[in-house]
């Protein structure tokens, strides 16, 4: 796939700019492109854009639907921690979040006091990653979330397979991406259409399932859509089903309570 070229629009920002270019091999180009996807760094934050197909794509920590959920949340009786496991823990997971995408999974266990690393491999997903989370850094009342959060760059299968023993995470939280076969799904957001169009499919799922069984201490989790199918492999030992996704759980040990 032909790299996601990075345009600059804000002259002051050219620093930023390079530092990202050369973080996530992102070909900085100096005019705006007339035609297919490109990242742009304005005055506020980095953005996939395209022309005239959808709006702005972008990862955001502090205001909008993040600022929602971590003011109205719903806590640990959200479906994700309860997946992860923190209902009734008296100590909160390390989680890998092994396919972060825009981060939003993440930033929920975050903010509910886990420490989470973010492994992502495409180099777009990662640098908008790096973008929000610099952002919740020089926010107040974000600053302690994004102190839990890292992100790592990085093929999951590969990073959890070389993960020393003192490294390995407690939970390995798995959202893969795999081919629209869905024509309901049509009514999906056009932006987020063009973030997987962008980012590509997971078609490795099941190596990454495997990869996180032998790295997770207590459990993997695996989101899907409500009626998708499960990863081909080992079979989830249990199932937390909601109204438009569920999460198949792969229990290693139970959580300290």
């Amino acid at each position: 796939m032909t790299a996601t070229p990075l345009y600059c629009a804000e002259p002051a920002r050219l620093d930023a700019a390079l530092r990202l270019s050369e973080r996530f091999a992102l070909p900085l180009i100096r005019q705006r492109p007339t035609e297919g996807y490109w990242l742009e760094l304005g005055s506020e934050r980095l953005e996939l854009l395209t022309t005239g197909k959808h709006g702005a794509v972008y990862a955001e920590f502090v205001e909008g639907a993040a600022r929602h959920r971590r003011e109205q949340g719903g806590g640990r009786g959200q479906p994700v921690a309860k997946a992860v496991g923190l209902k009734g823990a008296k100590d909160l997971p390390h989680v890998a979040d092994a396919t972060a995408g825009l981060g939003r999974d993440s930033f929920v266990l975050a903010t509910l006091g886990c420490r989470v690393t973010m492994v992502e491999r495409s180099p777009v997903a990662a640098a908008l990653l790096a973008d929000a989370l610099e952002r919740a850094e020089r926010d107040e009342t974000t600053r302690d979330i994004a102190a839990r959060m890292t992100l790592v760059h990085a093929n999951s299968r590969d990073w959890l397979a070389g993960l020393a023993e003192a490294q390995r995470p407690d939970v390995v939280f798995v959202d893969p991406m795999f081919p629209d076969t869905d024509k309901k799904s049509a009514a999906a957001k056009k932006d987020m259409q063009a973030f997987q169009h962008v980012i590509g499919d997971d078609m490795d799922s099941a190596e990454l399932l495997a990869a996180a069984i032998a790295a997770a201490k207590v459990r993997v989790v695996v989101k899907r859509p409500r009626l998708g199918t499960a990863i081909a492999g080992v079979k989830p030992s249990a199932v937390l089903d909601g109204k438009s996704t569920r999460f198949d759980l792969y229990v290693i040990k139970a959580l300290s309570s």
